[in-house]
């Protein structure tokens, strides 16, 4: 059966693969649509078993809000090339609409969504297909509450959400929350909610500090607790001096605005090394 242009192009768009593998695929299956599909899949597939052991260093992260529900959706490959590509890009939003409308809790929740009759992990697999390189659902984070924001880096490496305890709260207000977490990294919305193991880390880093430098055993307690308050007021959000106007802390920026608005939780994700 002759394969005409006219059915290279159909498989193309069902399939985003390319017009030789299109091609490929429909001679291969006799001109059967769902024949041919399952041979680029199965491609995909046999791509992906390849690539295994290939590093994915970029990729896309992007961040959007519905409602009370905010989500991020990183999808790593190998190269900025494919990385920047409109299908790829087009993938990853794909991937967060249904993030957005089922509100998965987990990634292997998510990978199993399905997008116009595939499952997410199956869409990721059947683009290893198209262009050859190692992909993999990056990372998948959310939150809820009464408003959220989402922020997203030029670039698409970098994306943000964040929620606030009330609802209706100003637009540039939540953005520039957004964007305070995506500028200086906060590990945590206040001091209260810093892992212990991380207060341990910097105050045994402070007193060792403090031994180095032959300080007093008596005093070496009070150093290591002034050392972790200045942790505090620099990596948590609350504390953190405002981007845009370092006389105000946070807390005190939300506060001008509503002497009980607050920041009830933040999500981080980079693809690019810190």
């Amino acid at each position: 059966m002759a394969v005409t242009m006219a059915d290279i192009t159909h498989l193309r768009k069902m399939t985003g693969a390319g017009m030789m593998d299109c091609k490929s695929a429909l001679t291969e299956a006799n001109g059967d649509f769902d024949k041919a599909v399952e041979i680029i899949r199965k491609k995909g597939q046999a791509v992906a078993a390849k690539r295994e052991d290939r590093d994915a260093a970029e990729g896309c992260t992007l961040s959007a809000t519905k409602g009370n529900f905010a989500a991020i959706v990183a999808v790593k490959c190998e190269t900025d090339f494919v990385a920047k590509g409109e299908a790829f890009i087009g993938m990853v939003k794909s991937i967060l609409n249904v993030a957005l409308d089922k509100q998965p809790k987990t990634a292997a929740e998510l990978s199993a969504l399905k997008v116009e009759g595939r499952t997410v992990q199956e869409l990721i697999t059947d683009r290893i297909g198209v262009t050859g390189e190692k992909m993999e659902l990056g990372a998948y984070e959310f939150l809820t509450a009464p408003t959220t924001v989402a922020y997203v880096h030029p670039g698409n490496k970098l994306a943000t959400i964040a929620g606030l305890n009330q609802a209706g709260v100003d637009n540039q207000v939540a953005r520039d929350i957004a964007m305070q977490v995506a500028a200086m990294n906060p590990v945590s919305v206040d001091k209260a909610s810093v892992p212990a193991e991380i207060v341990a880390k910097e105050k045994n880093i402070a007193r060792e500090k403090a031994i180095e430098q032959g300080k007093p055993e008596a005093i070496l307690d009070k150093i290591a607790e002034g050392a972790l308050q200045k942790y505090f007021k620099e990596n948590t959000l609350l504390a953190q001096e405002f981007v845009k106007d370092n006389k105000l802390s946070i807390d005190e920026y939300l506060k001008k605005q509503n002497k009980d608005l607050t920041v009830t939780a933040f999500k981080r994700v980079n693809l690019n090394q810190e």
